[in-house]
């Protein structure tokens, strides 16, 4: 009975998986183990061209494009030899001959009860658009690569054109501003009217002589594609079309004929712009690839070009003298600091006089999780160029160490590891000589992170002067750091000193141009600077404006960088914490608990959101690390959720498959909060998330 019951419901499973097959938007099709179509659903015919009862005994090498026959008949025969599936992609044969032929193919194989192979299940998607954002991608990472080696605007012309040919078109030609020979500023804003341009690079399919040789000067009349496109400040595609070799002759007649002879029949100008200027214009066509180009193939250009436009201006701002430096170095400073509640903070930075030229000294304000922050302070040694484009790598570098939340002592030995790099680079490409600057060699470094719910603040230097704290008395005291050596000698390791700030105190962070002005040793610059920082002042900005008064000349001989921080505190009452056991049903009564302290701050929008992504890290705690385990929500601009445990083990975000039952936690934390991360302590480590509030 219970045979005969199982009946109905094995045919309507049968019957369902019948149905699958054939109504599936995928092209499907089954093969013996010869290797020929036995079967095929409407997606697969309709691909094809043929009816169902056509594709009926047809090899698997007569369903894909010539030359492809070889690879796809072989992966079948690895299917059916191995007993396990193989994917590749290929392109399917088109009654049309349609562009759109790149599909994702898998052959499974299907086994009888005795595991013999007894047919072949293939599978193919239409993954054109992926293949074709993976050649878009790997083009662009090509021109990242491979242009801008060199300062020098042609070479960087000619490495463009050979980007752009023969991958995108099949002729390219770059022309650039007769303005930008010299080092000068293009005016702002789009051109107009007849543009005369001097042909700096080109590059064709055809070996043959050039329509405009390179170095020569090119004009392009108004109705032109170079002209419409530097008027409209954008990229056009243009249709050769007879009329438009027409208009072609009346200005130019060699030109549009060659152009007419090669059969060329779709173009595409893009202006090349830089930091809103115009620097000349690339004009691509096609004439060998049948395809006409397309919104993608612009965006594409676009994109290349406007790298290869910035190395084109990076090349012409080399030029120039120190007025460029300092612009420079002021870019590479924080313009505005970010907005944070650990700290309130005041900065200022003085350049170098002209007799030295402008130095590496920086500052900057990090968030980091947790609510904390980084406070950062170095000086590159030298002056010049190099040493701000030095500063700028070393400001980027601790950025991206920070990001990871590494603590004081690890990011500056990895810093020192980085400077080392750097220095011996230099040394060997001998990059920087007869140069105008005395390119630095090394730098100093202060790096501090505070945190506002334990009121701690860790600190580690390499070489730098140290911080000073002025207590809620008045009184100041510099911090008595072990000094570590500068970076780039890596010699000794840097060791962390962790302090208290109590509420109401100052921390003064600066760099050594502040200590040495009038001519000071390091003793009477610490003397002044603690004199200095015990005068009163309304606000933070009125204090560094009073410090730079006491110690600083009209003129310094050295770049000074003055922070200066006002440590806050996050009250108890906005922070909530839990020890939890190494119980998987802890995780119902933590949601109810988070949900309740949400709701007495008034956060009930964030209530699902949060319970979700406590649950989330609190079991994958539970099932992947071991005890202790903490869970932490801070109530600050954003809401943090932090669980902590014993474990170094990374965790790993990745997307599950349909049917895999977990996999899916930190993608849904991912999806549902700001941002995330891990920071690792000397007990383990803490996953945190944090979500954005109204108004935070």
């Amino acid at each position: 009975m219970a045979a005969a019951a199982a009946t109905p419901g094995a045919r309507y499973d049968e019957t369902s998986m019948s149905l699958a097959f054939t109504q599936s938007p995928d092209a499907l099709a089954l093969c013996d183990t010869d290797l020929r179509l036995v079967r095929t659903n409407a997606e697969m015919a309709r691909v094809l061209g043929l009816s169902e009862d056509r594709t009926r005994g047809l090899p698997v090498s007569e369903i894909v494009r010539p030359g492809e026959g070889g690879r796809a008949v072989a992966a079948m025969r690895q299917a059916r030899e191995s007993g396990v599936a193989q994917h590749f992609e290929a392109s399917l044969r088109t009654p049309d001959g349609s562009p759109r032929c790149f599909w994702s193919v898998s052959a499974i194989p299907l086994k009888d009860r005795d595991g013999r192979v007894h047919r072949l299940f293939l599978a193919a998607r239409d993954s054109t658009e992926q293949h074709r954002a993976r050649q878009r991608l790997l083009l662009i990472n090509e021109a990242s690569t491979g242009i801008g080696s060199t300062l020098d605007i042609t070479r960087t012309a000619q490495e463009l054109v050979d980007v752009l040919v023969p991958s995108l078109g099949d002729f390219t030609c770059v022309d650039t501003l007769v303005a930008l020979e010299g080092g000068e500023e293009p005016g702002p804003g789009t051109l107009s009217g007849a543009i005369t341009m001097r042909r700096r690079a080109h590059r064709s399919v055809v070996d043959r002589e050039p329509m405009v040789a390179v170095g020569t000067m090119a004009t392009y009349p108004e109705g032109t594609p170079a002209a419409e496109s530097l008027a409209a400040g954008r990229g056009i595609l243009y249709k050769a079309t007879d009329a438009a070799f027409d208009r072609w002759a009346a200005y130019d007649p060699p030109r549009a004929e060659r152009a007419r002879a090669h059969g060329t029949h779709s173009v595409m100008a893009v202006p090349m712009r830089a930091r809103g200027i115009t620097l000349g214009v690339v004009v691509v066509t096609r004439h060998r690839r049948p395809e006409p180009f397309g919104p993608d193939d612009l965006l594409l250009a676009e994109e290349i070009i406007g790298r290869a436009a910035v190395c084109v201006d990076n090349a012409r701002r080399y030029t120039r003298e120190r007025g460029t430096a300092i612009a420079l170095q002021r870019s590479l400073l924080p313009r505005r600091l970010p907005c944070q509640s650990a700290v309130e903070v005041a900065s200022r930075y003085l350049p170098g006089g002209e007799l030295t030229g402008v130095g590496g000294d920086w500052f900057d304000v990090i968030p980091l999780s947790g609510a904390r922050v980084a406070l950062v302070v170095g000086d590159v040694v030298g002056h010049g160029l190099h040493a701000s484009a030095s500063m700028g790598r070393l400001r980027t570098a601790v950025r991206t160490l920070a990001d990871i939340d590494l603590p004081p002592d690890e990011l500056l030995t990895h810093l020192d590891d980085l400077v080392a790099q750097v220095v011996e680079s230099v040394a060997d490409t001998g990059a920087g000589e007869g140069a105008e600057d005395d390119g630095g060699t090394g730098a100093t470094c202060l790096y501090a992170v505070y945190d506002p719910v334990s009121r701690r603040c860790c600190l580690a230097r390499a070489g730098h002067p140290p911080p000073a704290v002025v207590a809620p008395d008045g009184t100041v005291e510099f911090i008595d750091l072990p000094a570590g050596p500068p970076l780039g000698l890596g010699e000794l390791p840097y060791e962390c000193t962790e302090v208290e700030l109590a509420e109401g105190s100052l921390l003064a962070l600066y760099t050594n141009g502040l200590l040495g002005a009038r001519g000071r040793d390091l003793d009477r610059g610490l003397d002044a600077l603690r004199d200095a920082l015990t005068r009163p002042a309304a606000s933070l900005d009125d204090l560094c404006d009073a410090v730079l008064e006491e110690l600083v000349p009209e003129r310094p001989a050295d770049d000074i960088a003055l922070l200066i921080a006002r440590p806050r505190a996050l009250g108890a009452d906005r922070v909530a914490s839990w020890e939890l056991p190494a119980d998987p049903s802890v995780v119902a009564t933590v949601r109810r608990e988070v949900a309740a302290r949400l709701l007495a701050w008034g956060l009930e929008e964030a209530v699902f959101t949060t319970e979700l992504v406590v649950s989330e890290l609190v079991t994958n705690a539970i099932r992947h690390a071991r005890t202790p385990f903490r869970l932490r929500v801070i109530h600050d601009r954003g809401l943090i959720c932090e669980v902590s445990d014993g474990s170094i083990n990374a965790p790993h975000l990745r997307r599950a498959r349909t049917f895999d039952e977990g996999g899916r936690g930190l993608l849904l934390v991912a999806q549902l909060t700001r941002r995330w991360g891990t920071r690792y302590t000397r007990d383990g480590k803490t996953i945190w998330a944090e979500q954005s509030l109204p108004g935070g």
